[in-house]
C-alpha cells in the first residue's frame, strides 16, 4: 500500500475508489505481495528438494488458490471440504496433504479415496488406519516436539498441552503400532504454531525430527510446519526467513546424507504468504466522544475481522480519507452487539463520519473466519491482479441468510 499524493494505491489502483465502486466493507488482497512472499520463502531454502505446501485454512478463496497454484504451490488443507476447494481450485490430489484433528474416520476415508497425503496425530486413528488399509496407503505422521516456539499460547501448537501431534514421548507406541499393521509411513510432520520469533528454537524441534527418522525406514518427506512471524507494525520483530533457511538447509542435507538419501522438505505456510497482501476497508459510520475516549465507530465489527477479539492480535489501522492530517487518538470499534473493539488509543488523522479507515494485515484469517452474527452480511473479496482488480467473491445479500432454513407452520 504506497501513498501517493495523498492517495493509497495498491499496483496502482486507487483503494478509496475501490470503496466507492464496490461498498464497505471490503477485502482487498494484493496478488503482487503474495508471489513476493512466495519468491522469498522458496529462495531461503537451497540444496534442498522444497515443497511449499500453503496452509488453505488462511484465505479459502478459489481465486488465491489458483494463484498459488500458478506461483508453484501446492497445498496444506485440515478438512475435507478444504480438500474438494483444492481440487476445484485445480490441484491434484497429490499435490494435497490432509492434516486433520478430531475429525471422525469416515472423514479420513474419503480423503484416502480422493488419493490425497493424509497426515495423522492421533494414535488411536491410526491404529484404526492401519486395520483399514495396513501397509497399501502411505501415511504421515504428526507428532508432537513439546517445544514452544512462538509467543501466543492461542496459537501455539507444540507445547505439551496441545491437542495436536502425537507427543513425541509416545513415540515407542507409534513404533508398535506402525509394526502391528506394517503401516508405509513416508512422512514425519511438526508444526510448533504460529509467530515463530526464535530460530534456535525452531531448529531445536527439526533436530528431533531428525533424530525420530531413524526409526523409520522409507520416508520420502519431512514436514515442517510454518508459524513464521510476519510484521504487524513498524519495528516488529520478524522470523528471519533466510537466515532459518540457511541454517535448516545445511542441517537436512547432513541428515539427508546420514540417512541415506535426498527427503523432500516441505512446509506449510499461510499466513506468512497472504497476511501482508491484505487490506480491510471500512467506513466511519459515527465518531463519539466520551468523557474518557473518542471512539470511532465503523460498518463492521468482529463478524469480518475477529483476531484483535479472539487473539489481542495487532492490526494497523490507516485512516485512506486523511492520511495526513492533523493525528488524533481515537479507540476504533465495530458495530456488533459485543464490545468489538479492534484498536486502542490509534493515532490517526482526523478521522470524520464517511471517512475510509483500512485494516493492514488482513489477508490471513479474515475472511476465513467471518461471521453472520448479528445477521450481518459477508463482504465482498477483490483480488489486484496485474494492476486491475477483479472481483473474486460477490457481497452477501439478504436471501443468502435465509437460503438454508426451514419455516415451519406455527
Amino acid at each position: 500500500m504506497l501513498l501517493e499524493k495523498d492517495r493509497y494505491k495498491v499496483q496502482g489502483v486507487d483503494l478509496i475508489d475501490l470503496a466507492s465502486e464496490y461498498g464497505t466493507p471490503l477485502y482487498v488482497y494484493d496478488a503482487d505481495k503474495i508471489h513476493q512472499q512466495f519468491d522469498r520463502l522458496k529462495n531461503a531454502f537451497s540444496g534442498v528438494r522444497l515443497k511449499v505446501k500453503y496452509a488453505t485454512k488462511s484465505l479459502t478463496n478459489l481465486s488465491i488458490l489458483k494463484l498459488l497454484k500458478h506461483y508453484g504451490s501446492e497445498l496444506d488443507c485440515v478438512s475435507i471440504q478444504e480438500v474438494r476447494l483444492g481440487l476445484k481450485a485445480g490441484f491434484e490430489p497429490n499435490q494435497i496433504l490432509y492434516t486433520p484433528n478430531c475429525v471422525s474416520f469416515d472423514e479420513i476415508k474419503e480423503a484416502v479415496e480422493i488419493g490425497v497425503m493424509i497426515n495423522l496425530d492421533n494414535i488411536s486413528l491410526l491404529e484404526q488406519f492401519g486395520h483399514e488399509y495396513h501397509g497399501s496407503v502411505p501415511v504421515c505422521i504428526r507428532l508432537n516436539p513439546h517445544i514452544m516456539a512462538g509467543g501466543n499460547k492461542k496459537i501455539s501448537t507444540g507445547h505439551a498441552d496441545s491437542k495436536f501431534g502425537i507427543s513425541i514421548y509416545q513415540l515407542a507406541h507409534v513404533l508398535r503400532v506402525v509394526k502391528t499393521y506394517d503401516l508405509n509411513v513416508v512422512g514425519l510432520h511438526m508444526h510448533t504454531g504460529s509467530d515463530i520469533l526464535d530460530s534456535e528454537v525452531f531448529l531445536r524441534a527439526a533436530d528431533i525430527l531428525f533424530d525420530t527418522a531413524k526409526n523409520f525406514e522409507n520416508l520420502l518427506f519431512i514436514d515442517f510446519g510454518s508459524g513464521f512471524k510476519v510484521a504487524y507494525k513498524e519495528g516488529d520483530i520478524t522470523t528471519d526467513i533466510e537466515d532459518l533457511g540457511q541454517k535448516l538447509s545445511a542441517s537436512f542435507q547432513d541428515f539427508c546424507q546420514e540417512y541415506g538419501r535426498e527427503l523432500e522438505m516441505w512446509f506449510e505456510p499461510g499466513k506468512f504468504l497472504v497476511s501482508e497482501s491484505g487490506l480491510f476497508l471500512v467506513k466511519t459510520n459515527v465518531v463519539k466522544t466520551t468523557p474518557a475516549t473518542v471512539f470511532a465507530g465503523v460498518d463492521s465489527g468482529m463478524n469480518h475481522l475477529i483476531r484483535p477479539m479472539m487473539y489481542d492480535a495487532y492490526h494497523e489501522i490507516v485512516n485512506l480519507s486523511n492520511p495526513s492530517g492533523t493525528k488524533r487518538v481515537y479507540t476504533i470499534v465495530g458495530y456488533i452487539c459485543e464490545t468489538d473493539t479492534f484498536g486502542l488509543d490509534r493515532k490517526l488523522g482526523e478521522v470524520k463520519e464517511g471517512d475510509i479507515l483500512a485494516f493492514k494485515n488482513a489477508g490471513a484469517y479474515a475472511f476465513s473466519m467471518a461471521s453472520n452474527y448479528n445477521s450481518r452480511l459477508r463482504p465482498a473479496e477483490i483480488l489486484i491482479y496485474e494492476g486491475e482488480a477483479h472481483l473474486i467473491r460477490k457481497r452477501e445479500v439478504f436471501e443468502d441468510l435465509t437460503r438454508n432454513q426451514v419455516e415451519i407452520d406455527i
